[in-house]
């Protein structure tokens, strides 16, 4: 059962707060690289955005967190589901996330060879359904659109859940407000620093050179 639902979109450090909330016990954290690890997960939200009833329950069971898409693209669904849960907005300024985003996830999701056989085709589908013409409106590469988009979804989250629930989390805010909003003590250890853009070019690459999807 989800404990923690994050509502932030991808690019806002999304790959290093699934790394600190497993740190901190609160995993498995479901992200987008869950997809990517097993791709038959991707049947879930073929489902969901065909149409179907979503059963929020089996998609995430055996997690107790989810950030990143696809979750940040239903966080208003997921916390009617799941009311006991806190919410986690991560958010960067919006400038450096529409261009990090740009160079890495809009231009890698949109490429045949970076996700290759019928796998990678029904990701890209699923991916532009729901990221590209759902939450941009088809219009990402108009950034003024698209940074407009990124600054209405954080403040509609923090406008409708109440601040008890809500926790703002900026990349760099380290372990801190992270730990007092969970309850937990902090690691005596650095906040993972994970999934920049040259790793995840470097992901993407390997991975097309070996014919398969990316790790990242």
């Amino acid at each position: 059962m989800l404990e923690l639902i994050g509502a932030g979109f991808g690019r806002t450090g999304t790959l290093s707060m699934k790394a600190a909330l497993e740190r901190l016990g609160h995993g498995p954290a479901y992200h987008m690289a869950e997809i990517l690890a097993e791709p038959r997960r991707l049947r879930d939200w073929s489902r969901v955005l065909g149409g179907a009833e979503p059963d929020w329950y089996r998609i995430f069971d055996g997690y107790r967190s989810t950030v990143d898409w696809p979750g940040a693209a239903y966080w208003r669904e997921l916390c009617a589901a799941f009311p006991q849960a806190k919410v986690l907005l991560t958010v960067r300024d919006p400038e450096r996330w529409y261009d990090s985003t740009r160079r890495t996830i809009h231009r890698f999701s949109r490429d045949p060879a970076g996700f290759p056989g019928e796998e990678g085709a029904a990701f890209r589908a699923a991916v532009r359904t729901m990221v590209w013409e759902g939450t941009f409106g088809g219009r990402f590469e108009d950034k003024a659109h698209a940074i407009r988009v990124f600054e209405e979804h954080n403040a509609a989250v923090q406008r409708e859940i109440p601040a008890d629930r809500l926790l703002v989390y900026r990349a760099g805010d380290g372990w801190e407000p992270l730990c007092a909003f969970l309850g937990t003590d902090v690691p005596d250890e650095d906040f993972p620093h994970l999934n920049d853009a040259a790793s995840m070019q470097e992901a993407v690459a390997q991975a097309t050179a070996e014919g398969g999807f990316p790790r990242i």
